[in-house]
């Protein structure tokens, strides 16, 4: 549901970036007079650091927890400190130029600052969107982490023979791991059972709060494709088996 709740703080933040450049477009050639600058600069800067505190805290939070919404939470208020920022752009840069030169009308920049961010809102909330959606659809975990995954197998030798249909997922900050594994064909059911609550458990330590589903086949030396994709033995290993079980 967190994910959903990522995309939904995207579809915010873009409905707020498209109100921005609608109103900034009406404006960006009849600009109104801006009336109490001073004010507006001293409430512009006040807001932008009180966002920005919450919101790094928030980044901190959502990457301890791996939090799609909380990450998504953080970037709305981002948002926020970029537009007080472009406010403050503006508001500055029209007060310099009154001082400078006021015979000439430089209220045209507050609209187009505001253009400015709001394509920035655009860039975030697109950013939000993909990292959300990402999770949505089952995206596989990344390549770090399947790596870790296959050494950790690896070490497994030499009871574990091969592996093969690793299939991973993650949803927030749960990850997902299921996995085939070709195991010695002397071993018992006692044994192969202990070993895969052995490896469920220490991956469920490297990845906090996985779900882990192993399943476990002997290898019979028949050397499917599968098979022979993920097997960790060597090329004389494999003939010795496939003679002691054909024999």
């Amino acid at each position: 549901m967190e994910n959903v709740s990522g995309v939904i703080e995207a579809l915010l933040v873009f409905g707020a970036a498209a109100w921005i450049l609608y109103e900034a477009a009406g404006k960006l050639f009849a600009p109104d007079p801006i009336e109490g600058l001073s004010w507006g600069v001293m409430v512009m800067g006040v807001s932008a650091i009180a966002n920005l505190l919450i919101s790094d805290r928030l980044f901190r939070v959502a990457r301890e927890t791996e939090s799609v919404a909380l990450d998504a939470d953080a970037w709305h208020l981002r948002t926020d400190v970029y537009t007080c920022v472009g406010v403050l752009v503006g508001l500055g840069a029209i007060m310099l130029g009154e001082r400078l030169l006021p015979s000439y009308d430089w209220h045209w920049l507050d609209p187009a600052v505001a253009m400015a961010v709001a394509a920035l809102m655009v860039h975030v909330a697109w950013k939000l969107t993909r990292d959300a959606s990402r999770d949505l659809m089952d995206t596989s975990l990344p390549a770090e982490e399947k790596a870790w995954l296959g050494e950790y197998v690896t070490r497994r030798q030499p009871m574990v023979h091969g592996v093969h249909d690793l299939r991973t997922r993650r949803s927030g900050a749960v990850r997902f791991v299921e996995l085939h594994l070709i195991v010695h064909g002397d071993m018992s059911v006692d044994e192969s059972h202990h070993m895969t609550e052995v490896m469920s458990s220490e991956i469920r330590q490297h990845f906090a709060g996985a779900s882990v589903i192993i399943h476990v086949e002997p290898c019979d030396g028949k050397c499917r494709p599968k098979c022979v994709a993920g097997c960790l033995l060597s090329p004389k290993q494999r003939e010795e088996i496939r003679a002691r079980t054909s024999a």
